[in-house]
């Protein structure tokens, strides 16, 4: 019988939360994405308003991935998508610093939602200018056995490890 486990997946808006889910589900994702009414990011066209739902199968076990909105005008979600996980990525923009404060309260928030692992996705490490995972773990203030992860939210292969790094601590 397989386990079935439940993993949050959140971040600052636009972090990549949404491709990373898409990467990796093996059943269409259910997204809850909405046209952008306010001025977003250069290409971004698209918010999460309520979730987004996959799933993948990893070894033995089937992942519930249940992406959160980025956006703190969502915020009510975030409680309700984190009761009875198991486990949650924080997916951080590695090329844009400015979100940082956002991931850390993130971080703080989630980790007051459920005492479970985590493990933070260095997202967009293809672009110029993305900080390397150790940069990262020191601006974003993580305790030592808080795993930082390089990520291309559209690498299947990569996301499979994280979510791999993450059940380990599960």
């Amino acid at each position: 019988m397989k386990q079935v486990i439940k993993i949050v997946v959140t971040g600052p808006f636009s972090a990549g939360k949404t491709e990373l889910i898409k990467a990796v589900s093996e059943i269409e994702v259910i997204s809850t994405e909405k046209k952008l009414t306010r001025e977003g990011m250069p290409g971004k066209e698209e918010t999460t308003v309520a979730m987004d739902y996959g799933r993948t199968t990893l070894n033995d076990m089937t992942i519930q991935l249940f992406g959160t909105p980025g956006q703190p005008r969502f915020d009510f979600m975030w409680d309700i998508l984190a009761s009875e996980m198991d486990g949650f990525v924080v997916v951080v923009d590695s090329a844009d610093p400015s979100t940082f404060d956002v991931a850390k309260k993130l971080i703080k928030l989630f980790r007051s939602f459920e005492n479970v692992p985590y493990i933070v996705a260095a997202n967009k490490q293809d672009l110029e200018g993305a900080l390397s995972p150790q940069e990262m773990r020191r601006m974003l203030d993580l305790e030592p056995k808080v795993k930082v992860a390089q990520c291309i939210a559209t690498d299947p292969i990569v996301i499979k490890q994280i979510l791999l790094e993450l059940t380990k601590e599960l």
